[in-house]
């Protein structure tokens, strides 16, 4: 890797953690290019050589996470649902203050609808509703049931600061998931 490929890596790194500790503190309307790049010690000019605006960062940034998941699903495909989450889990812990930001109020709402459509899809292999516990079930309700059964659990262990490691929320939510599909 080049000089100038570090350089521009550091410092989309340095701009993403910015923005990220910024709408951890305020409100994503309340975040200015001159907060972005007074945070990140990079001129205005900098940043526009990166992003066209807050919007551009901001939807960058959750593409990034929702490939990621997206990779991270089709990876664990062929594992029980703990072995899966606890990858999931992992990534979670490891990118605790985006999550924690993005899933809280002071949030991006898209966001959040952006997880629940991948969940919906992933989860949507894994229902059978012609024998079994779910027969007779409608299983478009048994997925967002489900999906949304996962992101509250999300929003609840961030708000909680995580107060049981990966490997227990993914042995207890692998679990549930085994109960309900």
């Amino acid at each position: 890797m080049s000089k100038v490929d570090r350089r521009i890596l550091k410092t989309q790194d340095a701009i993403t953690k910015a923005f990220i500790e910024l709408m951890s503190e305020k409100n994503f309307d309340d975040i200015t290019i001159q907060n972005l790049s007074d945070r990140a010690n990079i001129s205005r000019r900098t940043l526009y050589l990166h992003y066209q605006d807050k919007y551009d960062l901001l939807d960058k940034l959750m593409e990034t996470h929702i490939n990621e998941l997206q990779r991270l699903c089709e990876e664990s495909g062929d594992m029980d649902f703990i072995d899966g989450n606890l990858i999931w889990f992992g990534y979670f812990e490891h990118n605790y203050l985006f999550f924690s930001t993005m899933l809280a109020s002071k949030g991006a709402p898209s966001f959040r609808n952006r997880l629940l459509a991948l969940l919906i899809e992933d989860l949507s292999n894994e229902v059978n509703t012609t024998k079994g516990k779910n027969k007779d079930l409608n299983e478009d309700i048994i997925i967002q049931f489900v999906a949304s059964a996962y992101i509250g659990i999300l929003e609840w262990w961030f708000a909680n600061k995580m107060p049981f490691p990966p490997r227990v929320m993914a042995e207890q939510v692998g679990m549930l998931l085994d109960r309900n599909l």
